[in-house]
């Protein structure tokens, strides 16, 4: 009887502007990931010993944390809102941004008032977070999108949310009061995999780190 047939290492990919950092920086590599970028639909690529998995931002970590991947990319953003118990060799610098604290321009909060506050974010650990440090009480919300509208509806007095350019905060009259962390895609690993798959995925972050 034939060995059983080994599958390849499985990488959770992105979807969105990180994805299309990543085929980038893994086709320096040497790994050509860009059949993912081409065909929408197909979640799923077997491509140059890699089996890609194409997937929310939010899900990866889950991926890599169960098994179902070996290998993934996710921001640390993602990170610090799950804490997912999986290793991360590496910062790969991709989908550089910021999270902010951010407030309609012409209805200031006062952190010094005994006034109610109402903070609305997808990150709604990272923020409970900051406010502690900060010896600070809100109300927070949880939103699964377009947190800018938030403070424009009565919603909540600010938001926290992530930020490059700073435009659409300023499309919607908001202004940046404090920043909670700057923002980094990091390559993340099953524990399971390194033990098991080792010299595979060494190979594989060695040659990402020499690019990054």
């Amino acid at each position: 009887m034939s060995p059983e047939r080994v599958r390849p290492l499985v990488l959770a990919l992105p979807k969105g502007r990180v994805q299309e950092e990543a085929v980038a920086l893994f086709r320096q590599a040497g790994v050509d990931l860009a059949v993912t970028l081409k065909e929408t639909r197909k979640l799923r690529h077997d491509v140059d010993g890699l089996r890609v998995l194409v997937v929310r931002a939010q899900d990866v970590p889950t991926y890599v944390e169960h098994g179902a991947a070996d290998l993934g990319i996710a921001g640390a953003d993602v990170l610090a809102e799950e804490r997912p118990d999986v290793y991360e060799p590496l910062d790969l610098g991709l989908g550089a941004c910021r999270m902010v604290v951010a407030e309609p321009g012409d209805r200031p909060v006062d952190e010094r008032g005994l006034v109610h506050v109402r903070i609305a974010s997808k990150y709604p650990q990272v923020t409970r977070q900051y406010l502690q440090r900060r010896g600070l009480f809100a109300e927070v919300i949880k939103l699964y999108g377009s947190v800018e509208l938030a403070p424009l509806t009565g919603l909540a007095d600010r938001i926290v949310d992530l930020v490059s350019s700073g435009e659409t905060l300023r499309q919607h009259g908001l202004v940046e009061v404090d920043t909670i962390m700057q923002v980094t895609s990091r390559l993340i690993v099953n524990e399971a995999s390194l033990k098991v798959r080792g010299a595979e995925v060494d190979a594989l972050v060695d040659r990402l780190r020499r690019l990054v």
